[in-house]
């Protein structure tokens, strides 16, 4: 049998990625915060505080309980007018989620500049770590003591 040459297709594999450039590489980046900022320009024009524009959480409909995304919304329309106060009130572990958002879209655009490829692989015990966090923020804002945390 006849020997076969892998290093043409390793140099042109090498040759694809350094031929695609910065805006190649930015593309997707771009585009998911394009729908990021879309989303939340629609909430900040569009009131969730006014009844009838999006639909209610079906949990707290049928059982009064707030799931760990009730607030979100309003929490957004707050962030996108610049009161933080309100936003944190509404839903604070959105607003966390929405900072870890950035921190993260951030970090994907450095490493597409440089050309790298962002690999996300988070240990078991952060993951573990942030669920737990979010079931007892859940708990929490159901409890009589938790009002403060309710939207």
């Amino acid at each position: 049998m006849p020997a076969v040459n892998t290093d043409h297709h390793r140099v042109t594999a090498g040759h694809r990625r350094a031929t695609t450039g910065l805006a190649g590489r930015l593309a997707i980046p771009a585009g998911v915060l394009a729908a990021a900022a879309a989303a939340f320009a629609y909430v900040g024009a569009v009131d969730p505080n006014e009844p009838g524009h999006y639909p209610a959480c079906p949990l707290l409909r049928y059982t009064g309980l707030y799931c760990p995304g009730c607030g979100g919304l309003r929490s957004a329309h707050a962030v996108v007018h610049g009161d933080l106060a309100a936003a944190l009130q509404d839903n604070a572990a959105a607003v966390a989620g929405y900072l870890a958002f950035a921190v993260f879209w951030t970090v994907w655009v450095v490493h597409a500049v440089r050309g790298r490829p962002l690999r996300i692989d988070p240990p078991a015990g952060l993951v573990w770590s942030l669920g737990a966090l979010l079931l007892v923020f859940t708990v929490v804002r159901n409890l009589p003591f938790g009002g403060w945390l309710h939207p």
